[in-house]
């Protein structure tokens, strides 16, 4: 046996990790016996052990994530029954903290918690020169950002074809959400600019346009950030994409004017607001400035070309349902392209675990470990916004109801679009697998049972759908409003108001 496998298990096939690739540009003399190897969730434990035990490694390296781990332990597992000669060794931000008792832990011969740039490799050496450590746990080294060796190298052509290609000017956050792992940060550490101006020139002249940067804070230090911005406005092409992570109340005036310096469809800014109320800001120990994080998404979205993706967290500490639907109007009403309405996870090691007790915090003892209930909300209530920001996703985020939204939206969106949800799961039960026919007709008849005029509603319907580019015709095209759907729709919108009351 020899040769050293990297391997993770990745949401999709498109995102290609970026951590494998920094592992591998620092394994040193052990470099050219290393080897990627990726997998994406669906894909079976026992042909991913199959696949990586066809290469005959002495060592194995996971990195595991809060989306895979799961998976990965099923896998790891496999191979410890039918190869447990082989080193397996796990890494990655979902074991980096309460390792004790974790499944995935346990099964592995090592742990390396946090950075691994360079403890891994010098792991690595030690096994495979007889060394093999007796501790199990090893805490990463944070080496200073210049010695740490590119990854870029380590995109392969089909990574660049087919792929997005992750790239980070900095590693860390400032800032202590509690939340977020990046809490537990000291700072920022920025990587030399005109180093990284010169890998990101070699993986364009390789054919790369789709870059989506990592940083936690792109914005935080303006100077690198025009550097950037400027690099890509030498270089624009029909097919360039470049996508970044925003702090929200930091735009000064140099970087909106280069911001607006580019054309539609090439910044694709996500915007964390998490929520807008002070008193839970206070409490997990955010720091923003509302009014400002609220005039800069008004001029992104009004006065610059880019795609706005902005974040909202339910099931903070202490923020109820009349609280989040307030933040989520006040978001709605600056109109991004996107809110992606998240719920709160209990990322292992992040300081949000001291509100367990005083605020009666339930997580799922389950990855993704997202809260089950709160002292101010109840699991119902929760699995009324789960379904909420399923259905946002296929109505509100989609780009498909340009006409449709605002009817279904009027007066309070968060409140119209909540009694949406209920009354859509009373009718379906079902938060997937909608066919836009379907999903157009359930529309329409919970906009004409609410009582919006059902000429107005019909012709927002079909212009939409029309507009999509299907073919079809809806029922309701042709046929006006039909009496038994408008009857039966009345029904169950009299009876998720009863219900959920």
């Amino acid at each position: 046996m020899s040769g050293i496998i990297l391997t993770t298990i990745n949401a999709r096939y498109v995102h290609a990790a970026l951590g494998l690739r920094y592992l591998r540009a620092n394994m040193g003399s052990l470099q050219a016996e290393t080897h990627i190897v990726e997998f994406v969730l669906g894909d079976r434990p026992a042909d991913i052990a199959e696949r990586l035990l066809a290469d005959a490694p002495r060592l194995i390296g996971f990195g595991v994530y809060i989306w895979n781990v799961e998976e990965t332990a099923r896998v790891i597992a496999i191979l410890k029954r039918v190869a447990p000669e082989i080193v397996i060794v796990v890494g990655g931000p979902e074991v980096s903290y309460e390792t004790d008792g974790q499944r995935v832990c346990t099964l592995a011969d090592y742990v390396v918690t946090g950075w691994g740039d360079v403890t891994f490799p010098r792991l690595c050496a030690d096994v495979v020169a007889g060394r093999a450590p007796a501790r199990k746990i090893h805490a990463g080294v944070q080496p200073p950002l210049q010695d740490i060796a590119s990854p870029y190298g380590e995109y392969t052509d089909e990574d660049i074809a087919r792929r997005f290609i992750y790239v980070e000017a900095s590693r860390g956050c400032p800032f202590k959400c509690e939340f977020c792992l990046s809490a537990l940060d000291r700072t920022a550490w920025p990587f030399d600019v005109e180093r990284f101006l010169g890998e990101l020139q070699a993986l364009y002249g390789r054919g790369a346009r789709h870059f989506r940067f990592v940083d936690r804070t792109f914005n935080l230090k303006i100077g690198a950030s025009l550097a950037i911005l400027e690099f890509f406005l030498a270089r624009l092409s029909d097919d360039l994409f470049v996508h970044f992570e925003l702090i929200p109340d930091h735009l000064p005036e140099k970087l909106k004017a280069a911001i607006a310096r580019f054309p539609a469809g090439v910044l694709h800014f996500e915007v964390g607001i998490q929520t807008w109320d002070a008193a839970v800001q206070a409490r997990i120990s955010r720091r923003q400035d509302n009014a400002a994080a609220e005039a800069n998404l008004r001029w992104l979205r009004d006065e610059s070309p880019a795609l706005i993706h902005v974040d909202l967290i339910a099931g903070l500490p202490g923020e109820d349902l009349a609280t989040f639907g307030r933040g989520f109007d006040r978001l709605q009403a600056l109109r991004p392209h996107e809110i992606q309405v998240g719920i709160l996870k209990r990322l292992r090691g992040a300081p949000i675990d001291r509100h367990t007790a005083d605020h009666d915090m339930r997580y799922s003892p389950d990855a993704p470990y997202v809260v089950l209930a709160t002292g101010c909300l109840s699991f119902s209530d929760v699995q009324r916004i789960v379904r909420f920001a399923r259905y946002w996703d296929l109505v509100g985020n989609s780009g498909r109801f340009h006409r449709t939204l605002p009817l279904l939206l009027a007066d309070s969106p968060f409140a119209r679009f909540l009694q949406f949800a209920d009354w859509l799961y009373a009718r379906t039960a079902k938060t997937h697998e909608f066919a836009l026919e379907k999903l157009c007709g359930h529309l329409h008849d919970f906009l004409v049972a609410a009582g919006t005029d059902a000429a107005a509603v019909a012709a927002a319907v079909a212009a939409d759908y029309e507009a999509s580019g299907a073919k079809g015709r809806l029922p309701f095209m042709t046929s006006g409003t039909r009496p038994e759907a408008r009857a039966g729709a009345r029904g169950k919108l009299r009876q998720a108001r009863h219900v959920h009351a």
